[in-house]
């Protein structure tokens, strides 16, 4: 990538989190009311439900907190992280130890699922915040929360699965998925051995069992021993979340300078690539079967805004590691693909969900799955990124 071309993007990414992406969302999600934020917000940034997705709220304490961090010590920002962290533990633990998943406005418990991602974002959240505010508490609480969940994750029984074990077993890439980002931003405050044994452990589920060479996919579900199961579970692919591991196992072969899973990364984001791109429409689609069979999820040639978004920043990781120009020339597609339908100009932040054609599906910017996370998140990680990729970092 030219040196032009570095600072356009850089600036762009830039401005468009600080002027456009972080303003949408402290102006309308903060409740100063109850605590915590509301995530479900109609195109113009006006609430239309008050109930509070748990992961919502780690996810948004994370962002401030990371702002704070990579950008500036503004204390607003980091106070925003404090007040959403302070309502979670105030409201979002179960009696177990566990989390609920959604919240009225004022806190109380609507619903709790059988996964641990709640967990997760809690757990990044309370960890960025103690890198950001030097709270030893906040650090001790993350390593405790991160605790509790790989007891519930490793001990059989613990939680409900989704399909009958004794039928049909069978296990899913989001843990060994959010394990990764989990814990890459919990090593920053904890040193324990635990978190090397559960990335070592997670790196080897993913390659062993999920990556399917025979098919150039990493599969969605598989068996407890990663056997293939030709069921519409087992034909899925999901390439946005491969595209998301690809650049978690990426940013692990940076950290240790490994050359295995930076290889592995490449290979992994290459074939979800291909596997998603629609050629005729552009964009990526959220679901394809292996076989090419029916999908059975209704929403499965849709085009989501997390998956471009993730594509967007593993693109841009992919060349700044090879320098090859292949994943310039798929940044820039994605790029200017996702920012021509998915970006709105008239009151900002992004839409969520359009039809396979690129046209609006729905006009909110968020709801209980789509909060401050995905889109600021990689606008940050792309500006950061090409900052050492100017000339005067090289």
């Amino acid at each position: 990538m030219n040196d032009d071309r570095i600072h356009a993007y850089l600036t762009f990414y830039r401005d468009d989190l600080l002027g456009n992406v972080i303003p949408f969302w402290l102006k309308n999600a903060p409740d100063r009311q109850h605590g915590g934020v509301h995530s479900c917000l109609d195109r113009d940034g006006s609430v239309y439900s008050t109930d509070k997705a748990v992961w919502i709220q780690g996810r948004f304490a994370w962002m401030c907190a990371k702002l704070y961090n990579a950008v500036e010590a503004r204390p607003e920002w980091l106070e925003l992280s404090r007040q959403s962290l302070e309502f979670l533990d105030r409201h979002a633990f179960d009696g177990d130890g566990r989390m609920y998943f959604l919240l009225t406005g004022d806190g109380q418990p609507l619903r709790k699922r059988r996964y641990l991602f709640s967990e997760t974002f809690a757990i990044i959240a309370f960890a960025e915040y103690a890198k950001a505010s030097g709270d030893g508490r906040a650090a001790e609480r993350a390593m405790e929360i991160f605790r509790l969940l790989m007891r519930y994750h490793t001990t059989p029984g613990l939680c409900e699965p989704k399909v009958n074990p004794d039928t049909r077993p069978m296990k899913g890439l989001a843990m060994p998925m959010i394990l990764l980002a989990t814990i890459q931003v919990l090593r920053q405050v904890s040193d324990d051995p635990l978190l090397r044994e559960t990335v070592d452990r997670s790196l080897w589920e993913v390659e062993t069992h999920f990556l399917k060479p025979e098919f150039e996919v990493l599969l969605e579900t598989v068996g407890p021993g990663g056997e293939f199961l030709d069921t519409p579970d087992g034909r899925s692919i999901n390439p946005g979340h491969a595209i998301e591991t690809a650049w978690f196992i990426l940013e692990e072969g940076r950290h240790r300078s490994d050359d295995h899973l930076i290889r592995l990364g490449l290979k992994i984001l290459d074939w979800s690539l291909k596997a998603g791109w629609d050629e005729e429409h552009g964009g990526i689609v959220y679901f394809r079967d292996v076989k090419n069979l029916p999908c059975p999820q209704y929403e499965h040639d849709m085009k989501l805004w997390w998956p471009h978004n993730e594509a967007i920043y593993a693109t841009l990781l992919a060349h700044h590691l090879t320098g090859e120009a292949r994943y310039e020339d798929w940044h820039r597609r994605l790029h200017d693909w996702s920012f021509g339908h998915f970006a709105d100009h008239a009151h900002g932040e992004w839409f969520g969900y359009l039809h396979r054609d690129g046209t609006v599906a729905n006009r909110l910017k968020g709801n209980l799955w789509k909060g401050p996370f995905h889109l600021p998140r990689m606008l940050l990680y792309c500006w950061k990124l090409l900052e050492e990729m100017q000339p005067a970092a090289r």
